[in-house]
């Protein structure tokens, strides 16, 4: 019986011996290429992240505001935006004020549903530090979400729906980048920690 355990053993050794392989090498050769030859279609805009996700009112039209033109995206989603955010604010029995921008609920959508980031040479460059610095660019350190939030749900203060005095926390989705993840050189991010 012994000796049966001994073969079972060295053939269990023999075969994991055999199937590694030594794939601790780098990889050598020419790297990879990407023929850019062809027609390209556009599939996905993130100017703004969040904003086609909260206020597209179905699947298809999220995929519709993704290949449209940025220069017909105000005329062609600014309504539906318009009704979707007014739907929500139904949903919880408010109505839209005035946001921190100062902006009413049908200016907020035309501002939004335009997927760019514009940039201005003469502010920091911020997606929102305070009314005079407001889209003008937009840093790693940027939190584009909560932003986005708060100019929908935070009122003329930034904080209506803020989680306080029996509201829903509509201003912050509660992520946060990890401190000491961006760098001041290329690729401007720290490697993942595991």
């Amino acid at each position: 019986m012994k000796i049966f355990k001994y073969i079972m053993a060295v053939a269990v050794v023999a075969t994991l011996t055999v199937s590694c392989s030594d794939d601790d090498n780098p990889v050598t050769g020419q790297p990879a290429t990407t023929d850019f030859s062809g027609t390209f279609t556009t599939q996905d805009q993130m100017g703004r992240p969040g904003i086609n996700t909260v206020l597209s009112g179905s699947d298809a039209n999220k995929n519709n505001f993704n290949i449209t033109t940025p220069a017909n995206q105000i005329a062609a989603f600014s309504g539906e935006f318009n009704n979707t955010l007014g739907a929500y604010y139904a949903a919880y029995g408010a109505s839209f004020e005035n946001n921190i921008l100062g902006l009413d609920q049908a200016q907020t959508t035309a501002v939004l549903s335009l997927d760019v980031l514009q940039v201005s040479p003469d502010a920091p460059t911020s997606y929102f530090t305070s009314t005079s610095s407001f889209l003008t660019g937009r840093t790693l350190e940027d939190d584009v979400i909560d932003v986005s939030l708060i100019v929908l749900f935070g009122g003329n203060t930034g904080a209506r729906f803020d989680g306080n005095n029996g509201t829903p926390n509509l201003v912050s989705d509660n992520v946060s980048q990890e401190m000491g993840t961006s760098t001041s050189t290329f690729p401007y991010l720290t490697p993942a920690q595991f």
